[in-house]
């Protein structure tokens, strides 16, 4: 039996505990033995609150000695939580402590950020949620920080992305584990709609959330979203009033894009958006998203998300339209 310790402290996401560790424990229903011993423990130990108010009992971290073979699972909060937690020195010298004899290490969320004050994610690729992979970079500019995978496993260090993909990461881990039997045993027991590989991007409407906030390109990315056709690097370069050089500069400071690239995901939101909404075929809606032909917007989704246009329609299509593409 592996042991799953998922750290938490005061504000921990209860979603970022308690979505693993159901993963880990329904994984004993489908092998022969008991697979995980499922743990949660906090500075200290005793009752702590959850985000959502809700308390839960955890044992004492710094009086459970990890063994190898443990999975230390670091669960993610809100701001002020998540600073809180990581002013802790005498946590994180514990989660240092763990990762020497740890077989797995891990965070949910923004317990990446606990993973990277410890040290442990230096010159190691990681991921978060969205809204916090600037700021990781920022704060500890060592991380590879990969803003588009859900989750990510660097040898034994893995960070998922936000809240739910926790729940994608233990399933990768109980598949790594057991084989993907019992991880596709343990998904269709949780109603879980797709399982999702780590390489796929941080779907929704994250991109786009990121653009409109990005001062002062917004203007850019609403000219982009209507002239999808004929956007190009020069043509954005005028409608912006900008010089190529200048437009280069500014979407490399605001997004850590090239202006072509930032073309292509402006495409490539509007093209997932009509997949899933509309029955055109992809050479139509490659036409109408300024791909061109079918061939590039296929190259470009994989690019993106990781997986070709028919698949992800398949994913993500509404059920009534996914009835009459699958017939």
């Amino acid at each position: 039996m592996q042991r799953v310790l998922i750290v938490a402290f005061d504000g921990a996401v209860a979603l970022d505990i308690f979505g693993p560790a159901e993963v880990f424990t329904a994984a004993s229903n489908h092998t022969d033995r008991a697979a995980y011993r499922v743990e949660v423990v906090t500075p200290g130990g005793g009752t702590t609150r959850t985000s959502t108010s809700v308390p839960i009992v955890a044992r004492d971290a710094f009086a459970v000695r990890p063994r190898p073979g443990d999975t230390i699972l670091v669960a993610g909060g809100q701001e002020e939580s998540i600073l809180a937690a990581m002013a802790n020195q005498e946590l994180l010298a514990w989660i240092r402590r763990a990762a020497r004899v740890a077989g797995r290490v891990a965070s949910v969320c923004s317990g990446a950020f606990l993973l990277a004050a410890a040290g442990l994610l230096d010159g190691r690729r990681a991921t978060t949620h969205w809204r916090g992979c600037e700021r990781l970079g920022r704060m500890f500019p060592r991380v590879r920080v990969d803003a588009n995978a859900i989750f990510v496993s660097d040898g034994p260090i893995w960070t998922s992305a936000g809240v739910t993909t926790g729940i994608d990461m233990a399933l990768a881990m109980v598949e790594k584990d057991h084989g993907r039997a019992v991880a596709d045993a343990v998904a269709a027991g949780l109603v879980l709609y797709a399982r999702r590989p780590g390489f796929q991007s941080q779907w929704s409407e994250a991109l786009v959330s990121q653009m409109e906030d990005s001062s002062p390109l917004g203007a850019a990315v609403a000219w982009i979203r209507t002239h999808l056709r004929e956007a190009s690097v020069d043509t954005l370069a005028r409608a912006s009033a900008l010089s190529v050089r200048t437009l280069h500069r500014r979407c490399h400071e605001h997004l850590a894009l090239t202006p072509r690239r930032l073309i292509e995901k402006v495409r490539v939101e509007q093209a997932r958006t009509l997949l899933v909404t509309t029955r055109e075929s992809a050479k139509t809606l490659a036409t109408r998203c300024g791909f061109g032909t079918a061939a590039n917007m296929k190259r470009a989704f994989e690019r993106e998300l990781g997986v070709a246009p028919a698949e992800y329609r398949l994913l993500h299509a509404r059920e009534e339209p996914r009835r009459r593409i699958a017939s």
